[in-house]
């Protein structure tokens, strides 16, 4: 190996001195991540926090189930819709050709339009629940974190 950074573009390689390069030493790659090869030094643990939020009692607490139903009150029916659309889309494509085939306008038929409502309905499921979440679920979030003491740029 050589380092292509001292050298030209086009100049010929050199044989670098061992000392100048480490890899020229071992002729090995250094661990990049030495903690996850059980390396003798592994990187230490970060210290437990005394005195922070307790986060079993948050998670416990009548408000965060509250929050979490709101949460689920809105991804699980939304999540099935749009799984029972993309699965129509799916088979009507495989088995109704005739149907998929039909041109709506121009040379655009039936299997297009539904292609791109698939995109279109994506789109307004995303913007519904961010709509949600702002509303509904945001607010809460706030209160339990200024409850708990957590700063509300999420660094715990």
């Amino acid at each position: 190996m050589y380092d292509v950074a001292r050298q030209g573009r086009w100049d010929p390689p050199t044989q670098p001195s061992a000392a100048s390069n480490p890899l020229e030493e071992t002729g090995r790659m250094p661990v990049v991540a030495p903690h996850l090869w059980g390396s003798p030094d592994p990187v230490p643990a970060p210290p437990v926090r005394r005195g922070g939020p307790d986060y079993e009692g948050i998670r416990q607490s009548r408000e965060f189930v509250s929050l979490r139903r709101r949460l689920r009150a809105f991804a699980f029916p939304m999540s099935f819709v749009f799984f029972a659309w993309y699965m129509t889309y799916v088979l009507l494509a495989a088995y109704a050709h005739d149907f998929m085939s039909r041109k709506v306008f121009g040379q655009v038929n039936v299997g297009m339009a539904l292609g791109i409502g698939q995109f279109v309905s994506t789109a307004l499921i995303t913007w519904l629940y961010l709509r949600y979440a702002r509303r509904h679920l945001d607010p809460r979030v706030a209160e339990l974190r200024e409850r708990a003491g957590t700063p509300a740029g999420g660094a715990r």
